[in-house]
């Protein structure tokens, strides 16, 4: 591996470090957990693009939560730019969380 794919590889684990400090306001588990971001793609310029989702296309975090997570991720070290797309396809369902997530609701 070149120091470039090892740079953004140690920029992917901080930005998905990050993304586990964002939460949906209404349920006591990160997103990153929850399953609601759908792809991390980190770029050699430190450019970073977030796909992601929320829970409904009603969800009340839906004007909050996007803002959030950006200005997270663009407070990360080494992040030059910061691209979050939300997304409704495929739409989120509870099998899309972590055993973690599961296990913290109380759904296993």
């Amino acid at each position: 591996m070149d120091i470039t794919n090892m740079n953004s590889a140690h920029l992917e684990a901080q930005v998905l470090e990050v993304l586990r400090t964002c939460y949906d306001p209404e349920i006591p588990v990160n997103i990153y957990e929850l399953g609601l971001i759908y792809e991390v793609k980190v770029e050699p310029s430190g450019a970073v693009g977030v796909r992601m989702t929320l829970t409904s296309p009603n969800c009340p975090a839906a004007g909050s939560l996007p803002g959030e997570v950006r200005d997270k991720v663009q407070a990360v070290p080494g992040v030059t730019d910061v691209q979050v797309d939300v997304v409704w396809e495929p739409p989120w369902d509870p099998s899309r969380m972590s055993e973690a997530a599961k296990l913290e609701l109380g759904m296993l």
